[in-house]
C-alpha cells in the first residue's frame, strides 16, 4: 500500500531509510522544492490520510511518517541556510522560547547554541536513530521494533517541530518571498495532524505555534 507518496508499509520489509543529508547549494530553492513535499497541496484530507489504514503496524506507519516528516523539514529548512546563520540567528529559538541542545551521549548538559548549529546537531542524530537498526528495523527478517519505539519517535518529533517552529517565528518572510508557504504550511498541517492523532506531542510542546496548532484543529 502507498499513501500520499509514503512508502509501502508491506510485511515484507519497508524501505524506511531516508536519502543521505547534503548541504544544499544557496539559493537552490528551485532545485530543492521541485520535489514534491510528500503530500499534495489542497487535493488530500489530511484529516483521513494520517489514520492508520486497516490491517497497517501501527509501528511501521509511525516510523515512515516520523522519516517522512524528517525529509521534509529537511528539505524546507535548506531553502534558508544562507539567512538563517550563526549571526542572523545566534541563538537557537522561537519567539521567546529557546531551545538548547543535548543528545544524552556526547553532549550530556544542554547547551546554547545557534540556530544552525541546533538544526545540525538535530538532523545528524535523527538520521543516527534511522540509521539503528535496533530501533527503526529495515530489512526482510528484521528484527521487532523496540517495545519503547513510540517514546523515540516522540522525542524526534518534539524535536523537528522545534525546527517548524523557528522558521515561522524567524524566517516565515522569507519564505513568502519564496513563494513556498503553501507548502511550509501543508508539510505542518500534516505534522499537527498526525502528533494529535496519536498523541506524540504535548499542549506545553506545541505552545510556541498554539494560534497555528488551534487553527489547523478547529477550523
Amino acid at each position: 500500500m502507498s499513501l500520499m507518496g509514503l512508502p509501502s508499509s508491506g510485511t515484507q520489509g519497508t524501505p524506511f531509510l531516508p536519502k543521505k543529508r547534503k548541504t544544499h547549494p544557496s539559493g537552490s530553492k528551485d532545485s530543492e522544492l521541485e520535489k514534491p513535499i510528500r503530500t499534495t497541496l489542497g487535493s488530500v484530507n489530511l484529516r483521513e490520510a494520517v489514520k492508520l489504514p486497516p490491517g497497517e503496524d501501527i509501528n511501521e506507519w509511525l516510523a515512515v511518517h516520523t522519516i517522512d516528516f524528517y525529509n521534509q523539514v529537511d528539505i524546507l529548512y535548506g531553502t534558508l541556510q544562507e539567512f538563517c546563520t550563526p549571526i542572523t540567528c545566534p541563538i537557537m529559538n522561537a519567539g521567546s522560547y529557546e531551545y538548547r541542545w543535548a543528545d544524552g551521549v556526547a553532549i550530556k548538559k544542554p547547551i546554547t547554541v545557534s540556530a544552525p548549529e541546533y538544526v545540525e546537531y538535530l538532523m545528524n542524530w535523527t538520521l543516527t536513530q534511522i540509521e539503528n537498526e535496533a530501533i527503526f528495523p529495515q530489512k526482510p527478517g528484521r528484527l521487532p521494533f523496540p517495545p519503547n519505539f513510540k517514546d523515540f519517535v516522540k522525542l524526534i518529533l518534539k524535536r523537528v517541530f522545534r525546527v517548524y517552529a523557528h522558521i515561522y517565528h524567524c524566517h516565515f518572510k522569507t519564505i513568502v518571498g519564496f513563494k513556498v508557504e503553501a507548502h511550509l504550511n501543508t508539510c505542518v498541517k500534516h505534522f499537527v495532524l498526525f502528533i494529535t492523532e496519536y498523541q506524540l506531542m504535548n499542549e506545553a510542546e506545541l505552545a510556541p505555534l498554539k494560534n497555528l496548532v488551534e487553527k489547523i484543529l478547529n477550523p
